[in-house]
């Protein structure tokens, strides 16, 4: 598996990211994750919709609290025919938890802890942590990459306009 280094850093220490990267035009890949009750979600459940897919390196982490309770925010004046999926390594059950704590109702949580098949086909997970890169990729209704932002630092929020902007450009 191919290994990059350079791209995200943690507290400014370099990591390494493993798997291929994607790019804006790419055909955005098939992937296997579970949702909080552990039945299968692939890309395939969401065809048809504009996913805004949002991974983060664990829900009990204040940057990514912040970022799915702002994607939840968000996703409340975005149109039907755009999904937000908020995927990480935390267990279904601590996914459920967080988002009864947290009132999270127009974001959809996934675990891809079982297999890494989100991490290996979006080229997003870290070497040294085990954990999915802080990074998120608009994909249109036809399943092509159309946005992809990486957040160069683990510990820094997403820059949540270009990501709403480039979603709703597909509208």
């Amino acid at each position: 598996m191919e290994e990059r280094t350079g791209i995200i850093t943690f507290q400014g220490n370099p990591l390494t990211l493993v798997g291929k990267e994607l790019q804006a035009g790419n055909p955005a890949p098939d992937f296997r994750v579970v949702d909080n009750g552990l039945a299968p979600v692939t890309l395939a459940d969401f065809s048809g919709k504009i996913k805004i897919l949002s991974a983060v390196p664990s829900l009990d982490t204040p940057v990514c609290d912040t970022e799915t309770r702002r994607f939840n925010k968000e996703a409340a004046a975005l149109p039907d025919s755009v999904v937000v999926l908020t995927i990480s390594m935390d267990l279904p059950f601590a996914q459920a938890r967080w988002c009864g704590a947290a009132g999270i109702d127009r974001v959809k949580t996934l675990s891809d802890y079982q297999d890494r098949s989100f991490a290996d086909a979006y080229g997003i997970l870290i070497k040294e942590l085990k954990l999915l890169a802080r990074a998120i990729f608009v994909v249109d209704a036809a399943d092509t990459i159309r946005y992809v932002q990486i957040v160069p630092e683990i510990t820094s929020e997403p820059d949540y306009d270009a990501v709403l902007n480039a979603a709703k450009a597909l509208v």
